[in-house]
């Protein structure tokens, strides 16, 4: 009897994370926002999926990393498009790493997306990404864990199973 009420108690205490997000979206603005980015964002959005995308989410008048960070946790998935510029974008770089840390720590789900970007360029730093990391090196010489950090990040996320979206004619309607 007394196991049988402690099963019940321990059962009725565990629940399920709750999500503020289904999805939240990486990306680099000027890579994709306007293009993309911001069409992804509304097929899912018609489809009753809750996104989070920085523009849309961020409270006027909040500091930006934390409330994003919080947003980061608050999601289920992450889908990352990496585009032509991401990795010259340490801001791009600071909020994977954080991505990372929810998928190692929290179990959260990373979709990576390669828009004009071949996925072996992003995971073995070829190319766009390389003359980025170099000019990382240079401005961050006094942190290169933080760059190495970055590396890593790219190299986990690039080597997940995703979409290649390069060269191809894609219909907004059909993710």
């Amino acid at each position: 009897m007394a196991s049988s009420s402690m099963q019940k108690a321990a059962s009725s205490s565990y629940s399920p994370p709750q999500w503020k997000y289904d999805v939240f979206l990486s990306f680099r603005g000027k890579d994709t926002r306007n293009n993309f980015t911001s069409h992804l964002y509304s097929n899912l959005e018609q489809r009753g999926i809750d996104v989070y995308m920085d523009d849309s989410g961020l409270e006027r008048g909040k500091t930006i990393e934390p409330a994003l960070w919080q947003a980061i946790e608050d999601s289920r998935f992450s889908i990352v498009v990496f585009s032509r510029d991401y990795a010259s974008s340490s801001w791009c770089l600071d909020e994977l790493v954080k991505i990372v840390q929810c998928m190692k720590e929290m179990g959260h789900t990373v979709l990576p997306v390669f828009y004009d970007v071949d996925p072996s360029e992003v995971a073995d730093q070829t190319g766009d990404y390389k003359k980025a990391f170099i000019e990382h090196k240079e401005k961050h010489s006094g942190n290169l864990d933080k760059v190495k950090c970055w590396s890593d990040c790219l190299s986990t996320v690039a080597n997940l199973s995703g979409w290649d979206v390069r060269n191809r004619y894609w219909d907004a309607g059909s993710y």
